[in-house]
């Protein structure tokens, strides 16, 4: 998998055939761009390096802000200032977080520091970046879990220089700045320095070392240098007082001749950013192509825990960068922490829950079990700490926790890692802060109301209750669990059943008919609140288009106007947003397999594609290439409820290395489709599971538990071109199966 990945996938706007068929039908509402970045991570690393143009909203590229259709361009090409560290991946909204310690290679004077060179000759693979500037010098950049090095080779020049600036963060948009609030720098002698900036609340400590052998070493201030000073100091900044600041390694240079940057990053001071960087790059020694190995290995055996077999190039390629995708996020620093004292994993980027929770946590789960356990553990210290669960986390002080999108998701997690006996958490200690958690913001009116407005609230803590409850029988608190269960039924509340869709209310960025379709605990008794099978797959089909003309999309700057007709389509959002990514599946629940097959059949060959322009929408983290691993494996992860649903895959065979062992989901009659950036001109046609045996028995049903899956085993699928019978009446399970509808 390591060899098909392209990082550059989702680094431009969206560029993908026009759809055929079913696809074409779908509306997207949201940016038509992947907003990634090709810049040097390693798996779940805490550090990112990227070159640095300012641009929305990872720092590198041309794109300014938007927030719906095409992004206009900020830039007229692809350019840097020179390269910054920690980046966001495939966000939208962020503004102003990351992006510091810009480490800028110059021919110039430092007056000219700020000014962007053009890129050329851009290459990246998992763990490293390389382009030429315009003035001639070549960058290299690898980096390690807690670590960067920079390799940049120069023209021969008789003033060359390496400038590191310790105020740079944010984007070059409006509102974008990140301003350090306290910063101190000292140069210590012999290419080495180090220094710390408060951002966002957050110490960041920075310990590097320069192989510059004759080189002068200085500080700078205002772009102009400080002879002879060793250390600066700032005890308040402010964005009206605010000046650049940094240090600065400066002589001659012969053609080719490389200079080496190595900088240990830490939360907790400049002794342990030191330790950092020694203990993954030794001591005073070129380290670039050490640590370049390193993390190539890492991302091999991460990437290595998917295998599939068959499928086109393009389609191994796009397979293979998802899953690239989405083992970047979040960032998991053990020991790291600068807001509890003490030991253990520190858990930031994690923008947001809301993007993440569906798909990409199921997947780190099963192929990244210690990380995803270092996690939940992170989670619920700052539950600890901080009083709430978050639903968006950052290398930032209490700021923008997006509760507005979104309740109580942690608790879908942390059910499912009971539910597979995860170790090294204490359940008794993590249920007292499920329970508390719901109780907070929306919740205390749900708990007294039955209902709460934004209406997908009341589904978001309803679905908690449920998960909490699980927990809390499975721990024998059978009266706590008996109030939760009876809790949870009140998603009821929230539908009309008149029409079967939810009440109305405000949506975050969707409408009702986007959200009425989720994937609850009580899948049977929503089905019945719709008028049972018959009626609920005629809304869905309304709602996948079926029948229906093609759409257009909205281009550059949509006006209102054109938002509302698309909007009042009540149409699938077709993986450009979250809302309703989880919706294939819903067939599932009303005996129609069929339906999701043909709905993913037109997803993975229209919405995907190679290239910079071949995702859909924002990957939020990762939250939409684990979808696609997902759909592409044939499996659906159900968070929340210990439970996969089946479907016809996207290769003949796949394997997933899981803690049991290995997980394989074979197919036979299996035919291989096309993928959209191979040119096709119509609408595939889609396979169907004709029967499908688990570890050598037969399996009549459209699910799985989570526990087959995680403790590895065969899955074989019979597939063929036309619907069959299979898993038309054995249904997933529902909270209906075993309890009376119950309402309050």
């Amino acid at each position: 998998m390591l060899d098909n990945v392209d990082p550059f996938i989702g680094t431009a706007a969206t560029d993908l055939p026009r759809a055929d068929g079913l696809a074409a039908t779908w509306w997207w509402p949201k940016p038509q761009v992947g907003n990634t970045h090709p810049g040097a991570t390693s798996p779940l690393g805490m550090v990112s390096a990227c070159p640095y143009s300012g641009a929305y909203p990872t720092g590198y590229g041309r794109y300014a802000k938007n927030t719906e259709g095409v992004p206009e361009e900020m830039f007229d090409r692809l350019k840097a200032s020179g390269f910054t560290h920690f980046q966001q991946s495939g966000t939208g909204a962020i503004r102003k977080y990351y992006n510091y310690v810009r480490v800028t290679p110059m021919t110039q004077p430092l007056d000219d520091l700020g000014q962007s060179w053009s890129l050329e000759d851009e290459r990246a693979e998992p763990g490293y970046y390389a382009a030429n500037l315009d003035t001639g010098v070549r960058c290299e950049i690898t980096v390690g879990e807690k670590v960067a090095v920079h390799r940049y080779t120069f023209p021969d020049h008789h003033s060359a220089r390496v400038v590191i600036d310790l105020s740079c963060g944010g984007l070059a948009i409006d509102l974008g700045r990140t301003v350090p609030l306290r910063a101190q720098a000292e140069s210590m002698g012999h290419g080495r320095a180090q220094g710390t900036v408060v951002m966002e609340g957050i110490p960041l400590s920075v310990y590097l070392e320069v192989d510059s052998p004759g080189w002068r070493q200085m500080l700078w201030y205002d772009r102009r240098l400080i002879a002879g000073g060793t250390r600066l100091d700032f005890d308040s900044i402010r964005h009206t007082t605010l000046r650049p600041f940094g240090m600065l390694f400066m002589g001659p240079a012969r053609a080719g001749q490389t200079i080496e940057v190595r900088m240990g990053f830490s939360l907790r001071g400049c002794d342990q950013a030191r330790e950092n960087l020694h203990s993954a790059c030794g001591t005073g020694t070129p380290a670039f192509e050490a640590v370049r190995a390193r993390t190539r290995a890492s991302w091999r055996d991460h990437l290595g825990r998917v295998q599939v077999d068959g499928g086109t190039p393009a389609r191994r390629t796009v397979m293979a960068t998802a899953l690239y995708h989405s083992l970047i996020k979040p960032c998991i620093a053990d020991d790291e922490s600068p807001n509890w004292p003490g030991p253990g994993p520190y858990a930031f980027d994690i923008c947001t829950m809301w993007d993440i929770y569906k798909t990409q946590m199921p997947l780190l789960s099963a192929i990244a079990p210690d990380r995803y356990g270092a996690l939940l553990e992170s989670l619920i210290r700052v539950c600890e700490e901080e009083g709430n669960f978050p639903i968006g986390y950052r290398m930032a002080r209490g700021a923008d926790r997006f509760f507005r999108q979104a309740s109580a998701l942690a608790h879908t997690a942390l059910a499912d890692a009971h539910a597979l006996n995860r170790p090294g958490i204490d359940w008794t200690w993590a249920l007292v802060h499920m329970v508390d958690d719901l109780r907070r913001l929306y919740g205390e009116d749900f708990w007294e109301h039955g209902v709460v407005h934004p209406i997908t609230h009341t589904l978001d803590l309803s679905y908690a209750h449920h998960c909490t409850a699980t927990v809390a029988r499975a721990l024998g608190d059978h009266r706590l669990a008996d109030d939760l269960d009876r809790r949870s039924r009140d998603w009821v509340n929230a539908f009309d059943p008149a029409t079967g869709l939810l009440r109305d209310s405000e949506f975050y960025e969707g409408g009702k008919w986007n959200y009425s379709f989720r994937l609850l605990h009580d899948m049977r008794g929503r089905i019945e609140l719709a008028g049972g099978d018959r009626a609920f797959v005629a809304m869905l089909d309304r709602f996948f288009g079926y029948g229906a003309a093609p759409v257009r999309q909205p281009g550059r700057c949509p006006d209102p106007a054109e938002m509302a007709a698309g909007y009042a389509l009540n149409r699938f959002e077709g993986l450009n947003n979250e809302p309703d990514m989880e919706v294939p599946w819903a067939y599932h629940y009303a005996g129609r397999p069929d339906r999701t097959a043909e709905v993913i059949n037109s997803a993975l060959t229209w919405q995907f594609g190679t290239g910079p322009g071949g995702l859909p929408g924002n990957d939020d983290s990762g939250g939409l290439s684990a979808w696609y691993v997902w759909a592409s494996l044939g499996l659906f992860p159900v968070a929340g409820q210990n439970l996969f649903l089946v479907n016809t895959p996207a290769f003949e065979r796949a394997a997933l290395r899981v803690e049991g062992g290995e997980f394989v989901i074979e197919t036979s009659g299996h035919r291989d489709g096309p993928i959209g950036v191979d040119g096709v001109d119509r609408d595939p046609a889609p396979q169907y599971v004709q029967s499908a045996t688990l570890n050598g028995r037969p399996l009549h049903g459209t699910h799985l538990s989570a526990a087959d899956v995680h403790h590895g085993g065969r899955l074989h699928l019979r597939l063929g071109p036309e619907p069959s019978t299979w898993g038309h009446g054995i249904r997933p399970p529902s909270l209906s199966d075993s309890h009376p509808k119950e309402t309050r």
